[in-house]
């Protein structure tokens, strides 16, 4: 059997990564379809982190994006769809594995769909009302033909969307599993990667579009700068970088900017799953609105401060908090989880088996051919 999986950003290659190395370890026949902004240089050029990775990419599909405004984002995603088609043409995998709900991975579920190849899809069901993601999300649940969930919450969603039982399993976030089996680095290590002399207290920030925000990415981003500003020297800030949505490029340029300022602060387009899980591990408070800050880093007992309305909806454990996306409120929010940090690490995220969950179910398909013909399952709506 030959599972293809389709990766876009160092987002989803983190999370699917666990899960393709217990399938390499069963030598199953693996393809790697890489796109997205793991080709593009101004995002860390991510598709290296693949290879030294160990893993092969068989297709390589650039995204001919010529801004990240809606009309750039939308003709690089229609160039996705026709590269992506091209890809399963001539890899003609059973099974189509894939991640999330980025418009690079809806690309590659609408390829599947016309190459009538089965899809694999991994955190269907979750919620992030304030972003477009959300509602890619769920269109590829409805593409897709086995599920994988990472918590009981969104696994009641996928099967009030009307998928059958058998094909819906609570696997929990690969993402889990990744963080667990990643060697983390020493400080002195991470400092030299960061080129930035850690301080007595240190934010990882992370920013992206609220893609369903009214606001401007700019307006976005400024009021978590002020309130950054009032941070003095002995305060770290490393900001890594806003993903290839729509504004992202704009945000960038803020948090460069806003670090070349300042002594105390550096800016990475991306620090690779060891850099950053050691920089999640060993800061004192994560800072944005990433979907990292609640999947992964109560793992590594850090909380998170989430800001604005992008992960509104989606399911957080004790250490992760909200706050409005206003200056005032996000400094005096940093302040008091500083002061007094957060003392349950709960994730409901799974248990760091999930990649063994998913590995095991895709090899033990038969047909995956079998999975394409779909029945919608009628469920009572109380």
């Amino acid at each position: 059997m030959r599972i293809c999986a389709a990766t876009g950003s160092r987002a989803d290659w983190g999370l699917l990564k666990p899960v393709l190395a217990r399938l390499r370890d069963a030598d199953a026949t693996l393809q790697i379809i890489a796109t997205g902004s793991h080709l593009d240089s101004g995002f860390g050029h991510t598709v290296d982190s693949i290879t030294e990775d160990g893993f092969k990419t068989d297709r390589r599909v650039a995204l001919e994006r010529s801004s990240d405004s809606d009309r750039g984002v939308a003709d690089a995603m229609a160039g996705a769809v026709a590269g992506i088609t091209r890809a399963l043409s001539e890899l003609a995998p059973d099974i189509l594995l894939v991640l999330g709900d980025r418009y690079e991975i809806f690309a590659a579920a609408q390829a599947a769909l016309l190459t009538r190849t089965p899809i694999a899809h991994i955190a269907g069901g979750d919620v992030s009302e304030g972003a477009y993601d959300d509602a890619m999300r769920h269109a590829i649940t409805k593409l897709a033909h086995l599920h994988f969930t990472t918590n009981a919450d969104a696994h009641r969603r996928v099967l009030q969307m009307g998928e059958a039982n058998d094909r819906v399993i609570l696997s929990g976030s690969p993402g889990i599993d990744a963080l667990l089996t990643t060697p983390r680095w020493e400080t002195n290590r991470l400092e030299e990667r960061l080129g930035l002399r850690l301080r007595a207290r240190n934010l990882a920030v992370t920013f992206h579009p609220a893609t369903l925000d009214p606001a401007s990415p700019v307006a976005q981003i400024t009021p978590l700068l002020r309130a950054l500003e009032s941070f003095g020297d002995d305060t770290g800030l490393i900001f890594t970088g806003a993903n290839a949505d729509t504004g992202g490029t704009a945000i960038n340029e803020a948090m460069m900017n806003f670090a070349a300022s300042r002594d105390n602060a550096c800016f990475h387009p991306s620090l690779g799953p060891a850099g950053y899980y050691s920089l999640v591990a060993l800061a004192d408070l994560v800072v944005g609105n990433s979907s990292s800050g609640l999947y992964e880093a109560p793992s590594l007992h850090t909380p998170t401060l989430d800001i604005g309305i992008r992960q509104q909806g989606r399911l957080r454990g004790a250490s992760v908090h909200n706050v409005a996306n206003d200056t005032g409120a996000i400094g005096a929010a940093i302040r008091a989880m500083l002061q007094t940090p957060p003392s349950m690490f709960d994730n409901p995220y799974g248990d760091g088996h999930a990649g063994e969950r998913i590995a095991n179910t895709l090899l033990a398909l038969r047909d995956p051919r079998q999975l394409l013909h779909k029945h919608f399952v009628e469920r009572r709506c109380d």
